[in-house]
């Protein structure tokens, strides 16, 4: 009896916590809301247009003194504070199962979601963290591996998606 009722809850739990992960982004026009870090996602990286379902153009690479300017413009055109994410938002967008038994999405090989995120370029993206171990570079999210490093340096040239606190 025990173990019935411990592996019935067990499944419970798994099911929970799926769903509340999956439940927690919603889409919206050329944003993601993030309804358990209470913050926005712009859909696209920087350098792409929203067309109403999918992202088009090309990513633009940047360094960090760029990516204050591009912050600047997204604050005029969509409405004000627009940031480079932390590590622990933009790690968040990983897809730890994009295809059940494979790492990447079978569409374009990244590892996020291509129905929230469509055309993201499977590469790394910048956060707005510094890495306190390793002096003076930052953290970065690789959408290609899914995997974060924080070894680069603000004057190399990555991709970057926006976030703004709700």
């Amino acid at each position: 009896m025990f173990k019935k009722i411990t592996w019935i809850l067990i499944v419970c739990l798994n099911f929970t916590s799926t769903s509340v992960f999956a439940s927690s982004f919603y889409p919206k026009d050329h944003i993601v809301i993030d309804l358990s870090r209470n913050i926005e996602w712009l859909r696209c990286s920087v350098g792409q247009q929203w067309t109403g379902e999918t992202c088009t153009g090309d990513t633009i690479l940047m360094d960090h003194a760029t990516i204050k300017e591009a912050i600047k413009i997204a604050d005029e055109q969509l409405g004000p504070s627009w940031r480079l994410p932390n590590l622990d938002e933009l790690y968040s967008l990983v897809c730890k199962k994009c295809k059940s038994g494979e790492k990447f999405n079978t569409v374009n090989n990244v590892a996020i979601s291509s129905k929230l995120f469509p055309n993201t370029d499977p590469r790394a993206y910048w956060t707005g963290e510094r890495n306190s171990i390793t002096k003076g570079s930052y953290w970065t999210v690789n959408f290609f591996t899914g995997h974060k490093f924080g070894r680069f340096f603000p004057e190399q040239d990555m991709a970057v998606r926006l976030v703004r606190d709700r």
